[in-house]
């Protein structure tokens, strides 16, 4: 699956999702955007977006999009790394539009 990592989220995560194609917001040179401009840029190339952006949620309305989300209790290298195998389960049954939340250990 392509997926696009938030500026907020350790790139390191990347290592820990093998089988997907995942990017970085620096490397697309989206760092500097806003949320809801991030998600409009990144759906027409990207299955899954992965942020720790806690508000996301609440500001941006997915209904009738093709990026899916997938929020991170924390953007701690650690702690990520640990919520890997979760992040990995959501990637293999994620739906467009959807968006789930992987709850902190």
């Amino acid at each position: 699956m392509k997926a696009f990592l938030d500026h907020c989220v350790p790139r390191t995560l990347r290592d820990c999702l093998p089988g997907h194609d995942v990017t970085t917001a620096r490397e697309k040179r989206s760092d500097q955007l806003r949320n809801g401009d991030l998600v409009s840029a990144r759906e027409q190339e990207f299955a899954v977006m992965i942020t720790s952006d806690q508000n996301l949620r609440s500001q941006q309305n997915l209904a009738g999009r093709k990026l899916a989300l997938i929020v991170l209790p924390t953007n701690n290298l650690r702690k990520v790394v640990a919520v890997a195998p979760q992040i990995l389960t959501a990637l293999a049954t994620i739906q467009p539009g959807a968006f789930i939340e992987i709850p902190r250990r």
